[in-house]
């Protein structure tokens, strides 16, 4: 039994374009469909989830959905929404790299090959590198006219544009390789529908031409929109670049600060756009969060479901931890249970200052470690002023004079945290 994929892509806002006759063609029954992913990393970022969302509801819904690995692809470069030609890559680099997309991809899909609909992950490099040039523009070049190519916007603007380097004739070539893996996997997979971003609609349609002229079939195609942010800023982008679903690449921490910072405007789309909620719970959500938008209710289920979905619920409640240590109340033995990546990534941009592990190891006189020493205050005068008005906390924890810092202050062997009052911190060094 299917249900109406469509109808799911519409109001959760994930519907840019789909062909004529599609949605009656997916409710006839169980279908199969695919969606190129791009392995130029060995990690997914938070642009490429829109699609993989898609597949997941395409799998929800009861269909078949299957993963595309662009190996061939990646190693030519798309011209679609780019001003230059990238960098190619060597298969090595590649099947390196679709085996951690692979990883990640078992998060949202499944590959249980025990039911009807598993999810199937293809890497089209695999029956690309068997053709022959000969082969290739004998087979399938000749049935697509340079009229029909050339007609598309993402070849018209790259003519178009002022950049000296053109559009290269790889580049050129790109949409009937990526129309063959549509008609490949049509006649190997009985694949019907390929699924991506608005800026692939060209492409797409390359392949369900192929489709119509080689094997007299009929193809479909669904796209997404791009995702934007209200206020013009790059979705997924951050001052150190792409939210990565790699946790060694963007620390879970990192990852869920960025969706609870979203906007009340972009949390209402994104709601349903990054989360499988029910409609009526999403509708609650929106309700109560424009009761109350200074609670940032929604921001902050927004940001705990996608967490969970792509590292853990452990990751999650370490990242709800880290968080508190700034903007609410925790506890020494909070801080401490951080792992060094996490923590300086909380104490971005606060001062550092160096002192030695000798004097650590034999007790540093915290007058000494607020003025002298570092400099954090002005003078031993007002660290003891503050030290009697009870504003000086040692990792989180308030102290008064005569405290010495110890080796069994330390945070993973080698921070100490000073604060005074509540927003005011310096991280110590021990070298």
């Amino acid at each position: 039994m299917v249900s109406n994929f469509v109808e799911e892509l519409k109001w959760r806002g994930m519907l840019h374009d789909v062909m004529p006759g599609t949605e009656e063609h997916l409710l006839s029954g169980m279908q199969s469909a695919y969606l190129g992913i791009d392995p130029t990393a060995d990690s997914l970022h938070i642009g490429h989830m829109v699609g993989v969302m898609m597949l997941r509801h395409f799998q929800l819904a009861g269909h078949k959905p299957y993963a595309l690995i662009g190996g061939a692809t990646g190693m030519i470069g798309d011209p679609s929404g780019k001003s230059e030609e990238r960098n190619l890559l060597d298969e090595t680099t590649l099947r390196m790299n679709q085996e951690a997309l692979k990883e990640q991809l078992s998060r949202f899909l499944d590959f249980d090959d025990a039911t009807d609909n598993s999810a199937v992950l293809v890497n089209n490099y695999d029956w690309m590198k068997k053709f022959s040039f000969l082969d290739f523009i004998r087979d399938v070049g000749k049935h697509i006219t340079v009229n029909y190519m050339m007609s598309k916007d993402s070849v018209k603007k790259r003519l178009s544009s002022d950049a000296k380097e053109g559009m290269s004739f790889t580049e050129f070539t790109y949409q009937l390789v990526q129309g063959y893996d549509f008609l490949h996997l049509y006649k190997n997979h009985n694949c019907t529908l390929q699924m991506g971003g608005s800026d692939q609609w060209g492409n797409i349609t390359t392949g369900t031409e192929m489709i119509r002229r080689i094997e007299g079939g009929k193809g479909y195609a669904i796209t997404c929109p791009l995702i934007t942010k209200a206020d013009g800023s790059k979705f997924g982008k951050t001052e150190q670049g792409n939210v990565w679903l790699d946790a060694h690449r963007t620390s879970p921490y990192a990852f869920y600060q960025y969706w609870l910072n979203t906007s009340d405007e972009d949390a209402e789309k994104y709601i349903k756009i990054f989360t499988f909620l029910s409609r009526e719970e999403i509708e609650s959500l929106i309700r109560e969060h424009q009761e109350a938008p200074h609670m940032r209710n929604l921001q902050r289920r927004l940001a705990e479901e996608i967490t969970v979905m792509v590292h853990s619920q452990d990751d999650l409640d370490k990242a709800i931890a880290a968080s508190n240590i700034l903007f609410g109340k925790s506890t020494s033995q909070q801080l401490k249970q951080l792992d060094e990546h996490t923590f300086l990534e909380v104490f971005e941009g606060v001062p550092q200052a160096v002192i030695s592990r000798s004097e650590v190891e034999e007790g540093l006189d915290i007058i000494a470690a607020l003025a002298s020493k570092t400099g954090f205050l002005s003078s031993n005068g007002e660290a003891r002023r503050e030290l009697k008005q009870n504003s000086i906390a040692v990792n989180k924890e308030k102290v008064k004079e005569g405290y010495n810092i110890t080796s069994g202050d330390l945070i993973n062997e080698k921070y100490v945290l000073l604060q005074r009052g509540k927003k005011n911190y310096m991280v110590l060094v021990v070298e």
